[in-house]
């Protein structure tokens, strides 16, 4: 459960009765641009991944979140990819937050082009940089010119301002919670 303590399947058990609130919840809050404060909220809890459980290096992060809030984050998110595949603002060659593609993904079509060049006799240099840290660096009013210049919509553009200001999380580890 996130924070709002709801359990994803308390909604799914209700679904016929929350799809209608849900719904007008979700036109209002995309249209007046205001997000509930519980979707902001996040629950960082550790997930055990392999190997001795008294070693904290084999733990993972995992966000926990408003299911609705996610929900709602979800719908808006594919509007957007869609808006942006369909104006050729992501290209097929993009792989990073691309759903479907991967860094394995990325890599095969890197391998193939470079043996491609390298069979017709051609010199090829490679740089690589690492990115994975970028999108937590990248200033949101940045990211929100982008949006606007890609041609999104005002009430996208305002609707994911607000849901990326103010946004807390809490660790929580044996019972035992960290600070906002």
């Amino acid at each position: 459960m996130g924070p709002d303590g709801t359990h994803p399947r308390v909604l799914k058990g209700l679904e016929d009765v929350m799809v209608g609130p849900l719904l007008i919840i979700y036109q209002r809050s995309w249209q007046s641009g205001e997000v509930s404060a519980d979707w902001k909220l996040v629950n960082i809890i550790l997930i055990y991944k392999k190997g001795v459980r008294e070693d904290p290096g084999n733990y993972g992060p995992v966000s926990l979140t408003s299911v609705p809030g996610e929900i709602m984050e979800n719908i808006r998110l594919g509007t957007i990819e869609r808006r942006l595949k369909n104006n050729v603002i992501i290209r097929h060659s993009q792989h990073g937050f691309t759903k479907g593609k991967s860094y394995l993904t990325n890599f095969i079509s890197f391998y193939d082009k470079v043996t491609h060049l390298m069979d017709e006799g051609k010199v090829v240099h490679v740089v690589f940089l690492d990115f994975s840290k970028a999108f937590d660096t990248v200033p949101h009013s940045n990211l929100l010119d982008k949006l606007s210049s890609c041609g999104m919509s005002g009430f996208t553009v305002r609707w994911v301002k607000h849901v990326l200001k103010g946004r807390a999380q809490m660790v929580v580890a044996n019972r035992a919670t960290s600070c906002w």
